[in-house]
């Protein structure tokens, strides 16, 4: 049975069958029907084989700025490696335009760099949605479907999705309404974060949202993003919004074997035997999966100085809730190399076990509900006026990865 079958009551056989079917984004089916949020400074290569050796699932990159890609710089060329071993090459665009993101899909399809790209219109953060971009942009309706069209045909065979939020605020959803637009547009699957860009990351993400969304979009996948913190959160979302997926952020934030749990959980529910059991770590596991990740960091980046400075922010996510004292947290989150990692990790109770609900729960992001900065006048229409327009221009911003 098609993941995209209708919504059913939560209580019904029918619910349960669709959710443990196999998720489809054009021609990608993977394992399971997982997929890891794209995060700045986070979702690098690195990070990204350091998930999958976990887990299966759609392994997403930071998010990339089409008018960067374009001029190809640098730290955008950086960011759309990928490695030998990724069988699905997934990489997330940002961008205004409709023409400049053409560009940047052309580029991928024709250099084959992607075999699915990904457009962001759900980032809430003011220096974007101040100028009409991320989450601010589905409010123009003109404008996301002619960008989501425009990357839609120039990718061709390869899938194109759509990642976005509720809206601005309570009074401005746009999910209904852009969703329809993204399916109408060619998309090939639609995440919803089930949030508004007021509400930043703060309080509870709106999962009934998500089963609103699925009901109103019948011919393509629909992935529920927002507190996922667990593999049981992972299959309460699907069992309560009849979502064909999940997407996966800061529940995975310095658990990466997060997607061990999501693969067992998935693969059970399909009806599979895994014998797998919650993975509780001790303080030695997670030292030898934070080494692993500095290894595949200093590989990436060629730099192990680099790579050690990149993976301070990773280490409070990695101790919560584990026995490491003040100092030497302290000490981790200075870390200048390997043998300097190595010389911390002597210092820990490796033998200190899993410490239970200490270790899991919400890490990354929180921060309180907000006014989202917009435009002048942005609210008023929403069409994009020729003032709007320039401003939007500068929203196009040339910087990748946050």
């Amino acid at each position: 049975m098609s993941l995209v079958s209708e919504v059913t009551p939560p209580a019904t056989d029918v619910r349960r069958e669709a959710s443990a079917a196999t998720l489809k984004i054009g021609p990608i089916n993977p394992a399971v029907p997982v997929v890891l949020a794209p995060m700045a400074g986070i979702t690098n290569m690195a990070y990204r084989r350091l998930c999958r050796e976990q887990g299966a699932g759609v392994f997403v990159s930071e998010m990339i700025t089409s008018r960067a890609l374009v001029e190809r710089t640098p730290g955008s060329m950086l960011l759309i490696q990928s490695h030998p071993s990724e069988s699905v090459r997934s990489i997330q665009l940002y961008g205004v335009d409709p023409k400049t993101v053409r560009e940047a899909v052309t580029m991928l399809v024709a250099e084959d760099r992607a075999d699915h790209i990904d457009l962001n219109f759900g980032c809430p953060v003011p220096k974007v949605t101040r100028k009409g971009g991320g989450a601010a942009l589905p409010w123009k309706r003109t404008l996301f479907r002619s960008i989501v069209e425009e990357a839609v045909r120039a990718a061709g065979d390869v899938p194109l999705t759509v990642k976005m939020r509720k809206g601005i605020d309570a009074d401005h959803l746009t999910f209904i309404e852009a969703g329809k637009a993204a399916e109408g547009a060619g998309a090939a699957a639609i995440a919803l974060h089930g949030r508004t860009a007021s509400e930043f990351y703060s309080g509870n993400a709106d999962w009934n949202a998500i089963g609103e969304l699925k009901s109103a979009i019948g011919s393509v996948p629909v992935l529920g993003n927002g507190d996922i913190w667990s593999a049981e959160d992972a299959v309460r979302m699907v069992d309560q919004t009849g979502c064909d997926g999940v997407v996966v952020g800061r529940g995975c934030l310095g658990r990466p074997w997060l997607f061990a749990d999501l693969e067992a959980a998935f693969r059970e529910r399909a009806g599979e035997t895994t014998g797998h059991s919650q993975v509780t770590p001790s303080l030695g596991h997670v030292a030898t999966t934070l080494r692993r990740h500095l290894e595949l960091l200093s590989e990436f980046l060629g730099d192990e100085s680099h790579a050690s400075r990149d993976i301070r922010k990773h280490m409070a996510w990695y101790f919560k809730g584990y026995p490491v004292g003040g100092d030497l947290r302290s000490q981790f989150a200075q870390v200048t190399s390997l043998q300097h990692l190595d010389d911390l990790i002597g210092q820990l109770d490796l033998d200190a076990p899993y410490p239970g609900i200490g270790a899991e729960g919400q890490r990354g992001r929180q921060g309180t509900p907000k006014k989202t900065a917009l435009p002048h006048r942005w609210l008023e229409s929403q069409e994009l006026s020729d003032d709007e327009k320039c401003t939007v221009a500068a929203a196009e911003i040339d910087a990748s990865g946050g």
